[in-house]
Protein backbone atom coordinates (compact mmCIF):
# COMPACT_ATOMS: atom_id res chain seq x y z
CA UNK A 1 0.00 0.00 0.00
CA UNK A 2 1.00 3.59 -0.92
CA UNK A 3 0.77 5.79 2.28
CA UNK A 4 -0.30 9.20 2.15
CA UNK A 5 3.66 10.98 1.89
CA UNK A 6 2.94 11.76 -1.60
CA UNK A 7 2.80 15.24 -0.72
CA UNK A 8 6.36 15.75 1.65
CA UNK A 9 8.05 13.79 -1.38
CA UNK A 10 6.46 16.46 -3.67
CA UNK A 11 8.03 18.82 -1.32
CA UNK A 12 11.28 17.61 -0.88
CA UNK A 13 11.23 17.58 -5.14
CA UNK A 14 10.66 21.14 -4.97
CA UNK A 15 13.53 21.74 -2.79
CA UNK A 16 15.72 19.85 -4.51
CA UNK A 17 14.55 21.27 -7.95
CA UNK A 18 15.78 24.82 -5.96
CA UNK A 19 19.22 23.49 -4.88
CA UNK A 20 19.78 22.34 -8.40
CA UNK A 21 19.23 25.74 -9.86
CA UNK A 22 20.75 27.70 -7.26
CA UNK A 23 23.82 25.24 -7.60
CA UNK A 24 23.82 25.67 -11.62
CA UNK A 25 23.81 29.43 -11.24
CA UNK A 26 26.27 29.96 -8.68
CA UNK A 27 28.29 27.42 -10.72
CA UNK A 28 27.98 29.47 -13.89
CA UNK A 29 29.02 32.62 -12.02
CA UNK A 30 32.18 30.88 -11.10
CA UNK A 31 32.96 29.23 -14.59
CA UNK A 32 32.63 32.64 -15.93
CA UNK A 33 34.34 34.69 -13.56
CA UNK A 34 36.88 33.05 -11.54
CA UNK A 35 37.91 30.19 -14.25
CA UNK A 36 39.74 30.79 -17.71
CA UNK A 37 36.30 29.12 -19.13
CA UNK A 38 35.11 32.54 -19.19
CA UNK A 39 37.22 34.53 -20.79
CA UNK A 40 37.64 37.43 -18.42
CA UNK A 41 40.46 39.88 -18.93
CA UNK A 42 41.93 42.12 -16.31
CA UNK A 43 41.03 45.54 -17.09
CA UNK A 44 37.30 44.09 -18.38
CA UNK A 45 33.96 45.79 -15.93
CA UNK A 46 31.84 43.32 -14.68
CA UNK A 47 29.23 43.72 -11.99
CA UNK A 48 29.99 42.57 -8.46
CA UNK A 49 29.32 38.95 -7.06
CA UNK A 50 26.76 40.63 -4.90
CA UNK A 51 24.46 41.82 -7.57
CA UNK A 52 24.45 38.27 -9.30
CA UNK A 53 24.05 36.28 -5.88
CA UNK A 54 20.97 38.80 -4.94
CA UNK A 55 19.00 37.82 -8.06
CA UNK A 56 19.13 33.62 -7.11
CA UNK A 57 15.85 34.23 -4.98
CA UNK A 58 13.83 35.63 -7.63
CA UNK A 59 15.79 33.03 -10.23
CA UNK A 60 15.00 29.83 -8.41
CA UNK A 61 11.45 31.23 -7.92
CA UNK A 62 10.67 32.24 -10.79
CA UNK A 63 11.65 28.89 -12.18
CA UNK A 64 9.51 27.00 -10.40
CA UNK A 65 7.16 28.67 -11.61
CA UNK A 66 8.12 27.57 -15.32
CA UNK A 67 8.75 24.16 -13.96
CA UNK A 68 5.10 23.85 -12.74
CA UNK A 69 3.41 25.41 -15.85
CA UNK A 70 5.79 22.87 -17.71
CA UNK A 71 3.73 19.80 -15.74
CA UNK A 72 7.62 18.87 -14.68
CA UNK A 73 5.73 18.08 -11.33
CA UNK A 74 3.24 15.70 -12.31
CA UNK A 75 3.62 11.88 -11.51
CA UNK A 76 5.83 10.33 -13.77
CA UNK A 77 3.86 6.80 -13.83
CA UNK A 78 2.58 6.33 -17.35
CA UNK A 79 5.18 8.67 -18.40
CA UNK A 80 8.53 8.41 -20.27
CA UNK A 81 11.81 10.36 -19.83
CA UNK A 82 11.93 11.80 -23.42
CA UNK A 83 8.88 14.02 -22.47
CA UNK A 84 10.32 15.09 -19.27
CA UNK A 85 13.25 15.78 -20.51
CA UNK A 86 12.22 18.01 -23.27
CA UNK A 87 10.00 19.78 -20.95
CA UNK A 88 13.63 20.47 -18.98
CA UNK A 89 14.81 21.71 -22.16
CA UNK A 90 11.44 23.68 -23.12
CA UNK A 91 11.27 25.34 -19.39
CA UNK A 92 14.70 26.44 -19.22
CA UNK A 93 14.30 28.01 -22.81
CA UNK A 94 11.66 29.85 -21.74
CA UNK A 95 13.58 30.90 -18.74
CA UNK A 96 16.39 32.01 -21.09
CA UNK A 97 14.28 34.57 -22.44
CA UNK A 98 12.30 35.67 -19.82
CA UNK A 99 15.87 36.57 -18.04
CA UNK A 100 16.96 38.36 -20.90
CA UNK A 101 13.72 40.08 -21.63
CA UNK A 102 13.80 41.78 -18.22
CA UNK A 103 17.61 42.82 -18.39
CA UNK A 104 16.60 44.38 -21.62
CA UNK A 105 13.45 45.83 -20.33
CA UNK A 106 15.48 47.28 -16.90
CA UNK A 107 18.66 48.10 -19.63
CA UNK A 108 21.06 45.97 -17.85
CA UNK A 109 23.51 45.94 -20.40
CA UNK A 110 26.67 44.50 -17.76
CA UNK A 111 24.80 41.45 -16.61
CA UNK A 112 26.48 38.71 -18.32
CA UNK A 113 24.92 37.05 -21.10
CA UNK A 114 27.37 34.14 -21.61
CA UNK A 115 27.22 33.35 -17.72
CA UNK A 116 23.00 33.40 -18.31
CA UNK A 117 23.83 30.77 -21.38
CA UNK A 118 26.20 28.80 -18.77
CA UNK A 119 23.87 28.73 -16.33
CA UNK A 120 20.93 27.07 -18.90
CA UNK A 121 23.29 24.45 -20.21
CA UNK A 122 24.11 23.67 -16.66
CA UNK A 123 20.58 23.42 -15.27
CA UNK A 124 19.62 21.26 -18.17
CA UNK A 125 22.52 18.77 -17.52
CA UNK A 126 22.07 19.01 -13.63
CA UNK A 127 18.57 18.71 -13.77
CA UNK A 128 18.12 16.08 -16.64
CA UNK A 129 20.76 14.07 -14.21
CA UNK A 130 18.81 13.85 -11.62
CA UNK A 131 15.13 13.57 -12.59
CA UNK A 132 16.89 10.02 -14.49
CA UNK A 133 18.26 9.09 -11.46
CA UNK A 134 14.74 9.40 -9.53
CA UNK A 135 13.25 7.37 -12.27
CA UNK A 136 16.01 4.81 -11.85
CA UNK A 137 15.43 4.79 -8.07
CA UNK A 138 11.81 4.09 -8.61
CA UNK A 139 11.97 1.37 -10.47
CA UNK A 140 14.53 -0.63 -8.58
CA UNK A 141 12.33 -0.17 -5.41
CA UNK A 142 9.46 -1.28 -7.72
CA UNK A 143 11.09 -4.42 -8.91
CA UNK A 144 11.94 -5.60 -5.46
CA UNK A 145 7.76 -5.41 -4.57
CA UNK A 146 8.40 -1.29 -2.81
CA UNK A 147 6.27 1.72 -4.11
CA UNK A 148 3.86 -0.60 -5.87
CA UNK A 149 0.12 0.84 -7.00
CA UNK A 150 -2.29 -1.58 -6.13
CA UNK A 151 -5.58 -1.82 -8.33
CA UNK A 152 -8.70 -3.38 -8.60
CA UNK A 153 -10.71 -2.53 -12.11
CA UNK A 154 -14.65 -2.48 -12.46
CA UNK A 155 -16.32 -3.02 -15.64
CA UNK A 156 -14.90 -5.25 -18.59
CA UNK A 157 -14.88 -3.88 -21.18
CA UNK A 158 -12.47 -2.61 -24.36
CA UNK A 159 -10.79 -0.08 -22.10
CA UNK A 160 -10.52 -2.48 -19.46
CA UNK A 161 -8.24 -4.42 -21.99
CA UNK A 162 -6.52 -1.79 -23.14
CA UNK A 163 -5.44 -0.38 -19.56
CA UNK A 164 -4.19 -4.35 -18.83
CA UNK A 165 -2.28 -3.74 -21.74
CA UNK A 166 -0.42 -0.87 -21.60
CA UNK A 167 0.57 -1.71 -17.35
CA UNK A 168 1.74 -5.12 -18.67
CA UNK A 169 4.07 -3.37 -21.30
CA UNK A 170 5.12 -0.64 -18.57
CA UNK A 171 6.05 -2.78 -15.91
CA UNK A 172 8.50 0.15 -14.36
CA UNK A 173 4.95 2.13 -13.77
CA UNK A 174 4.79 0.39 -10.57
CA UNK A 175 0.80 -0.80 -11.01
CA UNK A 176 -0.62 -4.21 -9.76
CA UNK A 177 -4.25 -5.53 -11.73
CA UNK A 178 -5.15 -7.32 -8.82
CA UNK A 179 -8.61 -8.24 -10.46
CA UNK A 180 -11.96 -7.40 -12.39
CA UNK A 181 -15.44 -7.29 -10.94
CA UNK A 182 -18.12 -7.19 -13.68
CA UNK A 183 -21.79 -8.73 -14.20
CA UNK A 184 -21.67 -9.75 -17.27
CA UNK A 185 -18.55 -11.74 -18.03
CA UNK A 186 -18.18 -14.97 -16.41
CA UNK A 187 -16.85 -15.54 -12.95
CA UNK A 188 -12.87 -16.83 -13.38
CA UNK A 189 -12.62 -15.43 -16.74
CA UNK A 190 -8.99 -14.27 -17.47
CA UNK A 191 -7.44 -11.74 -19.64
CA UNK A 192 -3.60 -11.40 -19.84
CA UNK A 193 -3.71 -12.93 -16.18
CA UNK A 194 -6.19 -10.58 -14.87
CA UNK A 195 -9.11 -12.75 -13.43
CA UNK A 196 -12.98 -11.52 -13.66
CA UNK A 197 -13.28 -12.64 -9.86
CA UNK A 198 -17.13 -11.55 -8.88
CA UNK A 199 -19.70 -8.96 -9.25
CA UNK A 200 -19.41 -5.51 -9.20
CA UNK A 201 -21.56 -5.59 -5.82
CA UNK A 202 -18.61 -7.32 -4.47
CA UNK A 203 -17.25 -4.02 -4.01
CA UNK A 204 -19.26 -3.45 -0.35
CA UNK A 205 -17.54 -6.20 0.98
CA UNK A 206 -14.09 -5.26 -0.88
CA UNK A 207 -14.00 -1.72 -0.30
CA UNK A 208 -14.00 -2.08 3.73
CA UNK A 209 -10.61 -4.14 3.64
CA UNK A 210 -8.73 -1.03 2.70
CA UNK A 211 -6.16 -3.18 0.68
CA UNK A 212 -6.14 -1.11 -2.71
CA UNK A 213 -4.73 2.04 -3.66
CA UNK A 214 -6.92 2.72 -6.48
CA UNK A 215 -10.60 1.67 -8.06
CA UNK A 216 -10.12 1.77 -12.12
CA UNK A 217 -14.40 1.92 -13.39
CA UNK A 218 -13.36 0.64 -16.31
CA UNK A 219 -17.47 -0.04 -17.52
CA UNK A 220 -18.27 -0.85 -20.41
CA UNK A 221 -20.80 1.84 -22.77
CA UNK A 222 -24.36 -0.34 -21.88
CA UNK A 223 -23.76 0.14 -17.56
CA UNK A 224 -22.82 3.72 -17.41
CA UNK A 225 -25.99 3.88 -15.71
CA UNK A 226 -24.33 2.43 -12.70
CA UNK A 227 -21.43 5.20 -12.60
CA UNK A 228 -22.70 7.54 -10.54
CA UNK A 229 -23.83 4.38 -7.75
CA UNK A 230 -20.02 2.96 -7.91
CA UNK A 231 -18.08 6.29 -7.80
CA UNK A 232 -20.29 7.12 -4.64
CA UNK A 233 -19.81 3.74 -2.90
CA UNK A 234 -16.18 4.13 -3.63
CA UNK A 235 -16.07 7.64 -2.45
CA UNK A 236 -17.33 6.96 0.71
CA UNK A 237 -14.77 4.30 1.35
CA UNK A 238 -12.17 6.71 0.75
CA UNK A 239 -10.30 4.70 -1.64
CA UNK A 240 -9.11 7.04 -4.84
CA UNK A 241 -11.17 6.55 -7.81
CA UNK A 242 -10.42 7.48 -11.26
CA UNK A 243 -12.54 6.75 -14.37
CA UNK A 244 -11.32 5.17 -17.82
CA UNK A 245 -13.89 6.38 -20.39
CA UNK A 246 -14.77 3.39 -23.08
CA UNK A 247 -14.95 5.82 -25.93
CA UNK A 248 -11.89 6.48 -26.03
CA UNK A 249 -12.21 6.12 -29.86
CA UNK A 250 -14.60 8.91 -29.91
CA UNK A 251 -13.44 11.31 -27.63
CA UNK A 252 -9.37 12.50 -27.86
CA UNK A 253 -7.34 11.35 -24.39
CA UNK A 254 -6.84 15.42 -23.82
CA UNK A 255 -10.45 16.26 -24.48
CA UNK A 256 -11.17 20.36 -23.70
CA UNK A 257 -13.39 21.03 -21.43
CA UNK A 258 -15.55 24.25 -20.80
CA UNK A 259 -17.85 25.11 -17.97
CA UNK A 260 -20.79 26.63 -18.19
CA UNK A 261 -21.99 27.52 -14.77
CA UNK A 262 -20.86 24.60 -13.05
CA UNK A 263 -21.83 22.40 -16.18
CA UNK A 264 -18.95 21.23 -17.44
CA UNK A 265 -18.76 20.65 -21.44
CA UNK A 266 -16.47 18.35 -23.22
CA UNK A 267 -15.45 19.14 -27.07
CA UNK A 268 -14.89 16.38 -29.15
CA UNK A 269 -11.76 17.52 -30.39
CA UNK A 270 -9.25 19.85 -28.80
CA UNK A 271 -7.01 22.15 -31.05
CA UNK A 272 -4.59 24.13 -29.50
CA UNK A 273 -3.79 26.28 -32.60
CA UNK A 274 -7.11 27.66 -32.97
CA UNK A 275 -5.97 29.85 -30.13
CA UNK A 276 -4.61 33.39 -31.82
CA UNK A 277 -1.61 33.49 -29.07
CA UNK A 278 -0.17 29.46 -30.46
CA UNK A 279 -0.85 30.63 -33.81
CA UNK A 280 0.88 33.75 -33.23
CA UNK A 281 3.72 31.74 -32.06
CA UNK A 282 3.64 29.06 -34.09
CA UNK A 283 3.80 31.93 -37.11
CA UNK A 284 6.80 33.50 -35.85
CA UNK A 285 8.80 29.88 -35.46
CA UNK A 286 7.79 29.18 -39.28
CA UNK A 287 9.07 32.75 -40.62
CA UNK A 288 12.55 32.75 -38.45
CA UNK A 289 13.21 28.84 -39.07
CA UNK A 290 12.16 29.23 -43.13
CA UNK A 291 14.15 32.49 -43.73
CA UNK A 292 17.29 30.72 -41.63
CA UNK A 293 16.99 27.32 -43.86
CA UNK A 294 17.19 29.29 -47.14
CA UNK A 295 20.00 31.07 -46.05
CA UNK A 296 21.74 27.75 -45.01
CA UNK A 297 20.23 25.83 -47.92
CA UNK A 298 20.94 28.37 -50.40
CA UNK A 299 24.43 26.73 -51.76
CA UNK A 300 22.61 23.34 -52.07
CA UNK A 301 19.80 24.86 -53.59
CA UNK A 302 21.66 25.91 -56.21
CA UNK A 303 23.64 23.20 -57.22
CA UNK A 304 20.17 21.48 -56.82
CA UNK A 305 18.89 23.66 -59.27
CA UNK A 306 21.57 23.12 -61.75
CA UNK A 307 21.50 19.54 -61.64
CA UNK A 308 17.78 18.80 -62.14
CA UNK A 309 18.04 21.67 -65.43
CA UNK A 310 20.85 19.81 -66.99
CA UNK A 311 20.17 16.08 -66.15
CA UNK A 312 16.83 16.09 -67.89
CA UNK A 313 14.07 18.76 -69.71
CA UNK A 314 11.90 20.50 -68.03
CA UNK A 315 11.09 23.20 -65.45
CA UNK A 316 13.54 23.14 -62.62
CA UNK A 317 10.71 23.77 -60.08
CA UNK A 318 7.78 21.20 -59.86
CA UNK A 319 4.11 22.17 -58.67
CA UNK A 320 1.46 20.13 -57.23
CA UNK A 321 -1.97 21.13 -56.47
CA UNK A 322 -2.49 19.90 -52.39
CA UNK A 323 -5.00 20.25 -49.56
CA UNK A 324 -3.87 22.74 -47.09
CA UNK A 325 -5.52 24.13 -43.97
CA UNK A 326 -9.42 24.25 -43.96
CA UNK A 327 -9.36 22.35 -47.27
CA UNK A 328 -7.84 24.95 -49.21
CA UNK A 329 -5.81 24.00 -52.08
CA UNK A 330 -2.91 25.38 -52.95
CA UNK A 331 0.91 24.91 -55.16
CA UNK A 332 3.32 22.85 -53.27
CA UNK A 333 6.37 23.45 -54.69
CA UNK A 334 9.22 20.47 -55.09
CA UNK A 335 12.04 20.07 -57.05
CA UNK A 336 11.30 18.32 -60.19
CA UNK A 337 11.93 14.79 -59.58
CA UNK A 338 10.60 12.79 -63.25
CA UNK A 339 10.29 13.10 -66.29
CA UNK A 340 8.14 15.37 -67.49
CA UNK A 341 4.37 13.80 -68.23
CA UNK A 342 0.92 14.59 -69.03
CA UNK A 343 -1.21 15.85 -65.83
CA UNK A 344 -3.83 12.45 -66.38
CA UNK A 345 -0.54 10.58 -65.92
CA UNK A 346 1.09 12.53 -62.66
CA UNK A 347 -2.46 11.99 -61.34
CA UNK A 348 -2.46 7.86 -61.77
CA UNK A 349 -0.91 6.93 -58.34
CA UNK A 350 1.70 7.14 -55.49
CA UNK A 351 5.10 6.07 -56.99
CA UNK A 352 6.29 3.11 -56.86
CA UNK A 353 9.84 1.40 -56.36
CA UNK A 354 12.41 1.31 -59.45
CA UNK A 355 9.63 4.04 -60.61
CA UNK A 356 10.66 4.35 -64.62
CA UNK A 357 9.32 8.08 -64.53
CA UNK A 358 12.16 8.91 -61.59
CA UNK A 359 15.35 10.73 -63.05
CA UNK A 360 18.59 9.75 -61.99
CA UNK A 361 19.44 12.94 -59.89
CA UNK A 362 15.48 12.20 -58.51
CA UNK A 363 16.30 9.06 -57.11
CA UNK A 364 18.71 10.86 -54.71
CA UNK A 365 16.48 13.74 -53.63
CA UNK A 366 14.07 11.89 -53.05
CA UNK A 367 15.52 9.39 -50.96
CA UNK A 368 17.54 12.81 -49.37
CA UNK A 369 14.03 14.63 -48.96
CA UNK A 370 16.44 17.40 -50.65
CA UNK A 371 13.19 18.11 -53.16
CA UNK A 372 11.32 19.15 -50.22
CA UNK A 373 13.65 22.22 -49.91
CA UNK A 374 11.88 24.38 -51.94
CA UNK A 375 8.94 24.31 -49.48
CA UNK A 376 10.38 26.66 -47.19
CA UNK A 377 8.86 29.52 -49.53
CA UNK A 378 5.72 27.61 -49.00
CA UNK A 379 6.12 28.28 -45.90
CA UNK A 380 7.10 32.11 -46.38
CA UNK A 381 3.85 32.47 -47.92
CA UNK A 382 1.91 30.98 -45.19
CA UNK A 383 0.57 27.94 -47.29
CA UNK A 384 2.54 25.62 -45.28
CA UNK A 385 4.42 25.47 -41.48
CA UNK A 386 7.63 24.14 -40.58
CA UNK A 387 5.99 21.18 -38.41
CA UNK A 388 2.61 19.90 -39.49
CA UNK A 389 0.74 16.74 -41.08
CA UNK A 390 1.90 15.92 -44.64
CA UNK A 391 -0.61 17.46 -47.40
CA UNK A 392 -2.37 15.44 -49.81
CA UNK A 393 -3.16 15.57 -53.12
CA UNK A 394 -6.82 16.12 -54.41
CA UNK A 395 -7.76 12.63 -55.42
CA UNK A 396 -6.10 10.68 -52.38
CA UNK A 397 -8.23 13.87 -49.91
CA UNK A 398 -11.43 12.50 -51.78
CA UNK A 399 -10.89 8.39 -51.68
CA UNK A 400 -9.12 8.64 -47.61
CA UNK A 401 -11.86 10.95 -46.29
CA UNK A 402 -14.48 7.95 -47.08
CA UNK A 403 -11.93 4.93 -45.99
CA UNK A 404 -10.31 6.46 -42.73
CA UNK A 405 -12.25 7.82 -39.69
CA UNK A 406 -11.03 11.29 -38.21
CA UNK A 407 -8.92 11.96 -41.72
CA UNK A 408 -10.23 15.40 -42.46
CA UNK A 409 -9.37 16.45 -38.45
CA UNK A 410 -5.84 17.03 -40.17
CA UNK A 411 -6.61 19.70 -42.01
CA UNK A 412 -7.51 22.10 -39.30
CA UNK A 413 -4.03 23.39 -38.85
CA UNK A 414 -1.64 24.63 -41.51
CA UNK A 415 0.32 21.31 -43.41
CA UNK A 416 4.37 20.99 -42.89
CA UNK A 417 7.58 20.36 -43.69
CA UNK A 418 7.78 17.65 -41.34
CA UNK A 419 5.65 16.27 -38.67
CA UNK A 420 5.11 14.16 -35.79
CA UNK A 421 4.32 10.93 -38.26
CA UNK A 422 7.25 11.64 -40.62
CA UNK A 423 9.92 11.29 -37.60
CA UNK A 424 8.46 8.51 -36.47
CA UNK A 425 9.08 6.46 -39.64
CA UNK A 426 5.33 7.44 -41.33
CA UNK A 427 6.61 8.80 -44.56
CA UNK A 428 6.44 7.65 -48.07
CA UNK A 429 4.56 4.19 -48.82
CA UNK A 430 3.44 3.69 -45.14
CA UNK A 431 0.22 2.91 -43.29
CA UNK A 432 -2.22 6.20 -43.82
CA UNK A 433 -4.17 4.81 -40.80
CA UNK A 434 -1.21 5.18 -38.60
CA UNK A 435 0.11 8.06 -40.20
CA UNK A 436 -3.16 10.05 -39.24
CA UNK A 437 -2.77 8.46 -36.07
CA UNK A 438 0.30 10.51 -35.76
CA UNK A 439 -0.97 13.72 -36.95
CA UNK A 440 -4.02 13.76 -34.78
CA UNK A 441 -1.96 13.31 -31.85
CA UNK A 442 0.17 16.00 -32.89
CA UNK A 443 -2.83 18.19 -33.66
CA UNK A 444 -4.46 17.86 -30.24
CA UNK A 445 -1.01 17.98 -28.07
CA UNK A 446 0.52 21.14 -29.87
CA UNK A 447 2.80 22.68 -28.04
CA UNK A 448 5.91 25.88 -29.08
CA UNK A 449 8.28 22.56 -27.43
CA UNK A 450 6.49 20.00 -29.56
CA UNK A 451 7.59 22.02 -32.58
CA UNK A 452 11.27 22.43 -31.34
CA UNK A 453 11.17 18.52 -31.05
CA UNK A 454 10.04 17.56 -34.05
CA UNK A 455 12.54 19.81 -35.63
CA UNK A 456 15.50 18.58 -33.73
CA UNK A 457 14.31 14.67 -34.42
CA UNK A 458 13.92 15.97 -38.28
CA UNK A 459 17.32 16.96 -38.21
CA UNK A 460 19.09 15.03 -35.98
CA UNK A 461 17.44 11.98 -37.15
CA UNK A 462 18.45 12.87 -40.69
CA UNK A 463 16.44 13.53 -43.73
CA UNK A 464 17.25 9.91 -45.76
CA UNK A 465 13.77 8.10 -46.23
CA UNK A 466 13.50 4.67 -47.09
CA UNK A 467 10.00 4.71 -48.32
CA UNK A 468 10.69 7.06 -50.93
CA UNK A 469 10.59 5.98 -54.47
Amino acid sequence: MIKNNQKYLNGLHVVIDALIIAGSYILAWWLKFETPVGNVKPGDFYLPMETYFAAIPYIVAAYLIIYQCCKLYTAKRGSGPGGELMRIVEANIIGAMGMTSVLFVIWQQHFSRTMIAMFVVLNIVFTSIFRLGLREILVVFRRKGYNMKHILLVGYSQAAEEYIDRVKANPQWGYVIHAILDDNISRGTLYKGIKVVGRIDNLEIILPENKLDEIAITLPLSQYGRLADIVALCEKSGVHTKFIPDYNSIIPSRPYTEDLMGLPVINIRNVPLTRLSNRACKRALDIAGALTGLILSSPILLIIAILVKTTSKGPVIFMQERIGQHNKPFHMYKFRSMKMQSESDEKKGWTVKDDPRVTGVGKFIRRTSLDELPQLFNILKGDMSLVGPRPERTQFVEKFKEEIPRYMIKHQVRPGLTGWAQVNGYRGDTSIRKRIDYDLYYIENWTFGFDLRIIFLTIFKGFVNKNAY
